[in-house]
């Protein structure tokens, strides 16, 4: 078997399939390592059933109209849905009417423009700062941090919170996003069940080590969750420690879904959202039959998301099943079955969802991002500066990465 490249790409997710792909067009000896037995990484579908595509990980094409994914999907064959994201239409319940949520849209609104307005001044803090002192919706905005930062508002950089960049247009791979992203690593140069415990940079070559032998190469794209950085499941020899600080930085939070199989869905709303608890963290956000299938999509984040999945594999499905029970009423409650649920906290590659930065280290994206020696080039979702947390914000610095190792080898893109 070949043990010298030209590039070692180390991880098979989004942004490794992307750089892989940008290597195969230049025709470059290339090979991806990956630790689990399947590609995607924190994209992930399955099909628990026939027809019912599950994404475990990323669900959404956000931004999608400056997303690159969409159009490289369909240009593939692959089904991109637009219609409306839920969460535009919520479900009126007893305290989630039209004035609560004209209300609350109020206070988001007002929230965002002093984030904007700090983050001009420069100075990096807690973006829990910003919350208005007694507003009734703190804890719902904590909540929403949560869900897209994996973490609350007193643990993220208010200049990161600021950089992100959300046109607000959002859709959906019908099939799956986990399948659409692993679909485009078929006849890919990937071996999986292959983690690597080592690079070594000390002499000529890198030499990369791997319970299937040491590999060689000329350069190495490292993809690996900041989580296995800051911890050194990942080493470096010699040590990289501005790297490590760097992913200690920008830790993973935490997004666990659960998913309900609803019996005698026929009747019931298709494609709308609903709000387990407004006015608490400690809550869900439930997608109600996605694309018409007969599911709910539970998702839940940051501190919440954590305890219950450490209290234990039923967890999830017994706090849904409760909180819908009381916005959708009894009767619904009875139709919900357990389907499949996450735990990306216990996942051994993973071990969180998505990357935010810690405030005061809003600067750490770009040193993760940078070079080391003109040879070790790093990407992932936490090496984007404004589309972190996000699946194409993987696969656009996996094709950044690739040119990067390109060019210091003076090699073309093909």
């Amino acid at each position: 078997m070949q043990d010298q490249f030209d590039v070692v790409v180390i991880g098979a997710g989004a942004a490794g399939i992307a750089a892989a792909r940008r290597l195969a067009k230049a025709r470059i000896a290339h090979v991806v390592l990956e630790a689990r037995d399947r590609v995607g990484g924190r994209a992930h579908t399955i099909s628990p059933e026939p027809g019912l595509p599950l994404d475990l990980g990323c669900g959404w094409l956000h931004s999608a109209d400056i997303n690159p994914l969409p159009a490289l999907f369909e240009a593939h064959g692959i089904a991109v849905d637009r219609s409306p994201a839920p969460w535009s239409r919520s479900v009126p319940t007893a305290d989630w009417g039209p004035e609560a949520q004209r209300d609350f849209n109020l206070a988001f609104e007002a929230f965002d423009a002093r984030a904007e307005a700090a983050a001009q001044d420069g100075v990096d803090r807690p973006a829990s700062d910003l919350l208005a002192p007694g507003c009734r919706w703190n804890p719902r905005l904590d909540a929403i941090s949560a869900y897209y930062n994996g973490a609350e508002l007193d643990q993220v950089s208010i200049l990161d919170y600021a950089a992100y960049v959300d046109t607000g247009v959002n859709w959906r791979a019908a099939e799956g996003y986990g399948r659409a992203v692993a679909a485009f690593a078929d006849g890919a140069a990937i071996r999986t069940g292959c983690p690597v415990a080592k690079v070594r940079h000390d002499g000529g070559d890198l030499r990369i080590e791997t319970p299937q032998g040491t590999l060689g190469a000329r350069a190495v794209i490292v993809t690996a969750p900041t989580s296995l950085l800051a911890q050194g499941r990942l080493a470096f020899v010699p040590d990289l420690p501005q790297v490590r600080a760097a992913a200690e930085g920008l830790p993973l939070g935490l997004a666990d879904k659960v998913f309900l199989a609803l019996r005698e869905a026929d009747g019931a709303p298709a494609d709308r959202h609903v709000i387990g608890a407004p006015d608490r963290t400690d809550t869900g956000s439930y997608h109600l039959r996605p694309l018409g299938r007969p599911y709910v999509e539970g998702f839940f984040g940051g501190a919440h998301a954590r305890a219950l999945e450490a209290e234990g594999p039923q967890a999830m499905a017994r706090f849904a099943i409760e909180e819908l029970g009381k916005q959708m009423g009894a009767d619904f409650a009875r139709r919900l079955e357990p389907l499949a649920q996450t735990a990306w906290a216990a996942d051994p590659w993973a071990r969180g969802a998505y990357s935010h930065a810690l405030p005061g280290r809003s600067g750490e994206r770009a040193v993760l991002a940078r070079p080391v020696d003109g040879r070790l080039f790093f990407a992932g979702e936490a090496t984007s500066p404004h589309a972190y947390s996000t699946a194409h914000g993987a696969w656009e610095s996996g094709e950044r990465a690739a040119g990067e190792a390109l060019a210091a080898l003076g090699l073309t893109a093909g």
